[in-house]
């Protein structure tokens, strides 16, 4: 099964039109769809005249939609459940990201077999290091190798306690949205990633589960 393809039709079903391209990659428990192209004229519109916000939370309510069809098809094919599912997007880039983590492993681990991966742990600590300006330091932090380009960090316990009076409140769209803003900000102006990864950082994506005190960052490399 084309699993790339198949994305790219479930979104122009839902959203009125597909993406340029959809790549996907895989490692260990990780799925992950990187996204091309896909920002439609209004949004384009919106964008032009600083809407971003809206566009952020109409997108949030389709991919909903998205994840419930793309749940079973994803399970039927990896013989595995899905834990949990996070996306993002790059508007002015025009890039997005789509991230599935199984409860098991679909493929086996890649990673040692290529050629000089990126240290894990001086990643972690930067992004340690960041949230703590942002928000807190993590309860517990994790990277993982996708692919030479991609990387992500899952970390858990970021909430603080007004974020979660926040949540409680209903008010769990403009949170996200704020979180959204605010934390990329700091990764691309105070972080230090292209040193940690010896090449220039082409996406930061980041999204977040509220009800599990967890967040998804992914990192694309250029090149």
């Amino acid at each position: 099964m084309d699993i790339s393809s198949l994305t790219s039709k479930l979104l122009r079903k839902n959203f009125g039109r597909g993406p340029e391209s959809c790549y996907a990659f895989a490692n260990k428990r990780f799925l992950v769809f990187y996204i091309r192209g896909f920002l439609s004229p209004l949004e384009a519109a919106l964008l032009e005249n600083g809407n971003s916000d809206h566009i952020e939370i109409s997108r949030n309510i389709v991919m909903k939609t998205v994840h419930n069809q793309l749940k079973g098809i994803l399970e039927l094919e990896f013989a595995q459940d899905i834990e949990s599912f996070y996306h993002d997007w790059n508007y002015p880039q025009n890039t997005g990201m789509i991230t599935v983590q199984f409860e098991g492993d679909i493929i086996e681990e890649v990673g040692s077999k290529l050629s000089n991966p990126v240290e894990l742990k001086p990643l972690i600590d930067e992004v340690e290091r960041i949230s703590i300006l942002v928000q807190k330091r993590p309860e517990k932090t994790e990277a993982y190798f996708i692919s030479p380009k991609i990387y992500l960090i899952k970390r858990d316990g970021i909430l603080v306690q007004i974020e979660k009076a926040l949540i409680e409140k209903g008010y769990e769209q403009t949170l996200l949205v704020t979180k959204d803003e605010l934390e990329k900000s700091y990764l691309h102006r105070d972080g230090r990633f292209e040193e940690i990864f010896s090449n220039p950082v082409a996406d930061i994506f980041v999204d977040w589960d509220f009800s599990e005190d967890r967040s998804i960052m992914c990192f694309v490399l250029k090149g």
